[in-house]
């Protein structure tokens, strides 16, 4: 026989409703099989806090418990209507019932969809029991973990991928994803024992470091090499971006550092458009010198050191 469903809540007999399923909460949070996966203890221990507040949480039943009319179990007791041995008719997996009928619980009075709320509230969605008259757990959900490139996540892509059951899944990677973002795939996950629904899978996206571009929020900034003539005079040259490469204008006198921007080719944000992309410009010499540009700078008389000066004067 059941223990007595008062002492497994951890409530007293004069315990509110409010009392009872804050205690049902913590309770079934605490020994939920999703949470203690592999551990028999837990399990059993989750089903008896379900079958206590099968009778507690069902204001009739409680009444019949008080009166002496059912027993633990939610069986009728002598002189009265019984069950034969084994599961109550509408049992779940757990072998708790939670259908209708004499002493079911939720189907004589705690509302199904109120129970419904509960392990929503508790596990991140979906019903834990499925549907009324002869409901079952709702499987156990799935979690993944998923390393994708930075231009799939910002361009978005489909990725294949095989889960622990030996399953495929395509999953969609919307663009603008970003780095520790959460996929959620509705009834991928386990099968519900019974008729029960089943579980999600969560997919955690690892974003990997990109070698040229690096991403802040929705911008993008790259750093690209050029010429100390381009620097000097100005001139087109090619810059990549997340969708391919595009020219853009080096205005004269650009000095090393200097960052120029372009508008709207950074990554998709929501229904704000797109971020932006930000070019840094670094001179480079040529490599091996340039005998020519050696000769000039011996004889260059103006310049560097003068502006040098000037620029530092309040220094």
């Amino acid at each position: 026989m059941a223990r007595n469903p008062y002492q497994v809540l951890g409530v007293s007999p004069t315990a509110s409703d409010s009392e009872i399923r804050a205690a049902f909460r913590s309770l079934a949070k605490q020994y939920h099989p999703d949470r203690n996966p592999g551990d028999k203890a837990s399990e059993e221990k989750f089903k008896e806090v379900a079958a206590a507040f099968d009778i507690l949480g069902d204001s009739e039943a409680r009444k019949k418990f008080d009166r002496g009319e059912i027993d633990a179990d939610g069986r009728e007791r002598a002189a009265q209507r019984t069950w034969s041995s084994g599961p109550r008719p509408g049992a779940d997996g757990f072998g708790q019932g939670w259908g209708s009928g004499a002493g079911a619980g939720p189907g004589a009075g705690a509302s199904f969809d109120d129970l419904g709320d509960i392990f929503a509230d508790l596990f991140g969605g979906g019903r834990a029991r499925g549907g009324a008259g002869g409901g079952s757990m709702r499987g156990r959900d799935l979690r993944y973990r998923l390393e994708i490139d930075l231009l799939d996540a910002v361009n978005g892509a489909t990725k294949r991928v095989t889960m622990p059951d030996g399953r495929t899944l395509d999953i969609s990677i919307p663009a603008g994803l970003e780095d520790g973002q959460t996929l959620r795939l509705r009834g991928q996950g386990e099968k519900g024992p019974g008729s029960g629904p089943a579980g999600d899978v969560y997919v955690e996206v690892k974003v990997q470091p990109h070698p040229v571009f690096e991403r802040r929020g929705a911008d993008i900034h790259v750093e690209i090499p050029i010429s100390l003539k381009e620097a000097v005079l100005g001139g087109k040259v090619t810059a990549p971006t997340v969708t391919g490469d595009v020219s853009v204008t080096v205005p004269k006198n650009s000095s090393s550092g200097a960052v120029l921007r372009l508008k709207g080719r950074g990554a998709p944000q929501g229904k704000s458009g797109h971020g932006d992309q930000y070019v840094k410009l670094k001179i480079v010499l040529p490599e091996g010198g340039d005998p020519e540009l050696e000769e000039f700078m011996r004889n260059w008389k103006g310049g560097e050191r003068a502006g040098a000066k000037k620029k530092y004067a309040g220094a």
